[in-house]
């Protein structure tokens, strides 16, 4: 079935209501007051259903008070009703309402002339005149006029035609690629079967039986059942008003402009970059941090605005601008959105929103930013790339901020890799995997040389610097969290050399001098000479009249290569006195032994003995046994 979602726009008492009912046979004014005081307060919804194809009505409030309820109804509307009273003609609200359509891009329209049966010919000519020239430097230019009467029913009928063919034109197409959405315009609770939420599905569909996300706040919720304008379905689709019961939320926890989505497929942000127009009736230009209020689907949010590429933004002007929420919103790139002025609530002007997921710029990269999300979904995909530096990013999260499915941005992005725009990081698959900017990549490894030259610099010896302290060092921040994937991928591109737990630069081996060589060849036989009670290296260091710093980095040179060992506590002793204990030990004959034995069969004080047993315990040598060790093998 073609489904089309019709809005009715237009000025206070001008037939809007009774138009739809004409057309559908549906009154839309669900509320008594809205009955008594013959305007509609909030959105009244219909259906025309004819051969193959299902026109959705969403019949919106033209009175000014109401403007936040119009608004609400507004979007994911595919064709524009503008409805004009013959016998009052073009009205403020008329022309407010005309703006918001234009500004939401709406595709299609007609115009109808309601209340025919009240005028005379020369009246209904003048009010198609009036009609035709509103519309003349609108979207809608090229849209049909109709004069009809909802209460004779004179011109229904050509109407009726009319938006059915342009319903087959302008059908909402189901995207595969867009996840469910569904803004909420309505949560009520219906006697015996719980909670009910309505909307205008705008993305994917919705089945009994389905877990959804509530969000702003991340409530999961399950679908128990689906109506479309009052017929139960085991399907909902795009382009539909759509009504769903649901559990796991309380009535109170639920208010119109909430989203209905798919688990993790969205999230709710509080800053914005949009494209803005300004409509020329705006009362004054737009500074810096101007107070606002955005309406996004049937949510709208208290904010403040701020031009980004323009000092002020003048009536009737366009520019890129960045918006600041009191609360989060639901938002992906591409939707549109209407601003209006908090109080009085008159439309300021709206547009598009380019990054739903904003953070403020500054410098350079502010123009690099703006240039980036201005262009067209690649040039924004790879400014993402480029903005979450060495961490990467995923699929996944470049499909919250364009509104699709994950597997969907995939091959954009190894497009973009194979234009050399991207890099993907050699691990994972799918959406799983992680793509960084060539710019990311180049700073990886300009860090990562200047990192080693200048720790080998300072210590010569070293034979390699720790892996953990060449992460620290070279991937600071979240870049850290790739670690395991940015060091083997470094060492394929020779910029380093991975031996173990440390790292190197290629090619690079430890060369000592004729002094150094001297001086490790005097501080090893000092420890071998002194067997299981070495010096201290102060000691060592005062004995050889050496310099701290120039012995500090030949002990490390002696450890790294194994000729000496540190023993729990800091002790060092030379490898060849270690293995000297271990020969005699095993020559003992003793199965088990105490501490006490050890201590006098090797003549050693505690200071010595405990590490050099807790040593032989870490090493496999002993195990130990209550208080007493056992020797191993």
């Amino acid at each position: 079935m073609r489904r089309v979602v019709v809005g009715t726009a237009g000025h206070i008492d001008h037939g809007k209501t009774a138009l739809v009912r004409a057309l559908t046979g549906i009154d839309c004014d669900r509320w008594e007051e809205e009955k008594q005081r013959g305007i509609t307060i909030d959105l009244g919804f219909a259906v025309l259903r004819e051969d193959d194809v299902q026109v959705g009505f969403v019949d919106v409030p033209g009175h000014e008070r109401f403007l936040h309820n119009a608004l609400a109804g507004l979007g994911g509307i595919r064709l524009m009703l503008l409805v004009l009273a013959a016998d009052e003609g073009v009205k403020p609200q008329t022309r407010e309402h005309l703006a918001i359509c234009t500004l939401l891009g709406i595709p299609a329209g007609l115009v109808v002339l309601t209340k025919k049966d009240l005028v005379s010919d020369d009246l209904l000519e003048l009010a198609q005149l009036e009609a035709e020239e509103l519309v003349a430097d609108s979207p809608f230019a090229d849209a049909p006029v109709f004069p009809v009467s909802s209460v004779t029913g004179e011109g229904i009928p050509e109407l009726k035609a009319k938006l059915l063919e342009l319903a087959t034109e302008h059908e909402t197409v189901v995207d595969p690629e867009r996840p469910t959405q569904l803004p909420l315009d309505r949560a009520f609770h219906l006697k015996g079967l719980g909670v009910v939420v309505t909307g205008t599905l705008v993305g994917g569909a919705v089945h009994p039986g389905d877990t959804l996300e509530v969000l702003p706040g991340g409530r999961t919720v399950r679908v128990r059942s689906v109506q479309v304008h009052g017929e139960d379905r085991e399907e909902a689709a795009a382009g539909e008003r759509t009504s769903t019961q649901i559990t796991g939320v309380e009535l109170e926890e639920l208010h119109r402009g909430m989203q209905l989505v798919a688990p993790g497929a969205f999230e709710a942000s509080r800053r914005l970059l949009v494209r803005l127009h300004l409509l020329e009736e705006a009362p004054k230009p737009i500074e810096s941090w101007t107070p606002v209020r955005l309406h996004l689907y049937s949510s709208q949010i208290v904010g403040e605005l701020r031009p980004l590429d323009v000092e002020s933004l003048q009536p009737g002007g366009e520019a890129l601008a960045e918006l600041r929420l009191a609360h989060p919103a639901v938002a992906v790139r591409g939707e549109r959105f209407i601003l209006t002025r908090p109080s009085p609530a008159t439309t300021l002007g709206g547009g598009e929103i380019l990054d739903p997921h904003w953070r403020r710029q500054r410098g350079k990269f502010l123009a690099t930013a703006l240039e980036g999300l201005s262009g067209d979904t690649a040039d924004a995909v790879a400014f993402w790339v480029l903005s979450a530096g060495e961490k990467g990013i995923g699929a996944d999260e470049l499909a919250r901020r364009l509104g699709v499915r994950p597997e969907s941005v995939v091959p954009r992005l190894e497009a973009l890799t194979g234009d050399g725009k991207l890099i993907a990081v050699p691990e994972g698959h799918g959406h799983r995997r992680r793509w960084i900017a060539p710019a990311s990549w180049k700073r990886v490894t300009e860090r990562a040389r200047r990192v080693l030259e200048r720790y080998f610099e300072k210590d010569r010896l070293a034979r390699g610097i720790p892996k953990a302290e060449a992460v620290r060092r070279i991937l600071p921040g979240r870049g850290a969290e790739l670690a395991a994937t940015y060091l083997p991928w470094l060492e394929k591109q020779k910029v380093l050399r991975l031996t173990g737990d440390l790292v190197n630069l290629p090619g690079r081996e430890v060369e000592l001098t004729g002094e150094e060589s001297k001086l490790s060849k005097d501080v090893l036989e000092r420890f071998q000479r002194a067997g299981l009670e070495p010096p201290s290296p102060a000691e060592v260091r005062d004995e050889l009249s050496a310099k701290p710093q120039i012995l500090e980095g030949m002990l490390r040179y002696l450890l790294e290569s194994g000729k000496l060992v540190r023993l729990p506590g800091g002790l060092l002793l030379a490898r060849s006195a270690l293995d000297d204990l271990e020969t005699d030990l095993r020559a003992t004959g003793w199965e088990r032994f105490t501490v006490g034995d050890f201590k006098e069969r090797f003549g050693l004080s505690r200071k010595w003995a405990i590490p050099l047993l807790e040593h032989l315990d870490s090493t496999g040598v002993t195990r130990r046994l209550g208080d007493e060790r056992m020797l191993v093998g």
